[in-house]
């Protein structure tokens, strides 16, 4: 698929009287002020201190983004489970704070700085907060052993989540998805657990997701969530290939579901990814009730000297005319066509073989081409739609630290700009409204 050349520039809707209007559901805000190239959150705070002195910041927000729509100067960034470096032991890890809340961060953009405003900490059902430390065996397990910065076992917890997907509703609660179970969450608008859903059944409101998703690849699980403008269905992506119903060499398979919230009815769609080597897809964001923008990349940093990020791309997709591949009995390795799971199936070949017919997609942006300065970063992983033809897409900055190879932690610096990596919002504006 052929790179796209679009220009990026200053956005600047008519100005309202009040400031700003929604005209219906299907509308995103319109916003009424000028937005910067990019916007960096300003003066984060000292999370923890590693054992070789490195500083740990309470950054982590970015995993995703939603924009408020009552306010075009306001964001709500989301947090993983927290900073985390590779153990000694096969499949350990170490926690740079144990205790680590999964967050909601409200930022206001002023200037070009995003200024923490509020801080929302996720609970349990009992108004406890929660910690994004593994779930135990068969309740999301990834099969890692957690350790903190003393090397102390931690014990995993059924109430961790490493948080990536973000959903803003119109009532002011959230829905959150997971990298473990994977978990879909909805919480009210104080962080508290309104409900939890995953394929095990071991949530609240005795709702469940398909069983097949339990076999997502560990810390790979429902990257991306939205909600369809008219409210009724979230539509979650798996950020990779299952391991369905093991680790599949090749296959650029990744699975789109929607979860109908008032009735709990799921459906399963195929997405493809350009090529297997990718990192995969980091969200998804709703166009219409059918349509939606997909985030898709690779893992390495943007104007890296020694090896350069060659992925980081905004595609919409379409489900009207895709194949839905859900499972009526729910077996634990999905629908199978000529007795293989679709990720068996690996590509388009594959799919067409066995009558199946993915999403349809077309490139949108092209965050390495597209925008100057060089993207710095590696993980784009948030981005909401602002306006019919607007884009607010957030990095990880991992709370600005990295694996130091050694059982530890170093500060995360980008190749680029030779700085440390900050949360920031990257507003990109689209020749064509893409609806």
């Amino acid at each position: 698929m052929s790179k796209l050349s679009l220009p990026l520039s200053v956005v600047i809707f008519g100005v309202l009287a009040g400031g700003f209007a929604v005209t219906s559901c299907d509308d995103h805000r319109i916003p009424a002020i000028s937005y910067p190239t990019f916007a960096e959150a300003s003066d984060p705070r000292v999370l923890a201190i590693s054992p070789n002195n490195t500083v740990i910041s309470n950054g982590g927000f970015g995993s995703a983004v939603a924009a408020d729509p009552s306010d075009p100067t306001v964001f709500y960034l989301l947090t993983d489970r927290g900073p985390n470096a590779a153990g000694s032991q096969a499949n350990s890890i170490i926690f740079g704070k144990a205790d680590f809340t999964p967050q909601i961060g409200k930022f206001r953009l002023k200037g070009s700085q995003l200024v923490l405003e509020e801080t929302i900490l996720l609970k349990n059902a009992a108004g406890q907060v929660l910690t994004g430390l593994p779930n135990p065996s068969g309740a999301g397990s990834t099969g890692e052993t957690a350790f903190d910065l003393q090397g102390q076992a931690l014990t995993p917890s059924a109430d961790g989540l490493d948080s990536e997907g973000l959903v803003l509703a119109s009532d002011g609660t959230f829905w959150v998805s997971d990298e473990y179970g994977p978990h879909l969450v909805h919480f009210d608008a104080t962080g508290k657990t309104i409900e939890r859903i995953n394929p095990f059944g071991s949530g609240t409101g005795g709702r469940t997701l398909p069983m097949v998703l339990a076999r997502r690849r560990p810390n790979r699980g429902m990257e991306g969530l939205t909600i369809t403008p008219d409210g009724k269905t979230l539509v979650g992506l798996m950020q990779s290939p299952l391991y369905n119903p093991s680790a599949v060499s090749g296959s650029t398979v990744i699975r789109v579901l929607t979860f109908d919230i008032a009735t709990g009815t799921t459906r399963q769609y195929v997405y493809l990814m350009e090529n297997a080597s990718l990192t995969g897809c980091s969200e998804v964001a709703a166009i219409t009730n059918t349509t939606f923008l997909a985030l898709e990349r690779d893992g390495d940093y943007g104007g890296n000297p020694t090896k350069p990020a060659t992925f980081k791309r905004v595609y919409k997709f379409d489900l009207a005319g895709a194949t839905d591949i859900s499972d009526p009995a729910n077996g634990a390795g999905g629908k199978l066509f000529g007795g293989m799971t679709v990720e068996q199936l690996k590509d388009k070949a594959g799919l067409q073989a066995a009558g199946i017919v993915p999403v349809t997609k077309t490139l949108v942006f092209d965050l390495l081409t597209n925008l100057s300065p060089v993207y710095p970063h590696d993980k784009a992983e948030g981005i909401a739609l602002l306006g019919p033809n607007q884009l607010a897409i957030s990095n990880d900055d991992d709370f600005g630290v990295v694996d130091n190879g050694q059982n530890g932690f170093t500060t995360k610096i980008l190749p680029a700009t030779g700085k440390a990596d900050l949360n920031r919002i990257y507003f990109v504006t689209l020749p064509a409204p893409l609806k």
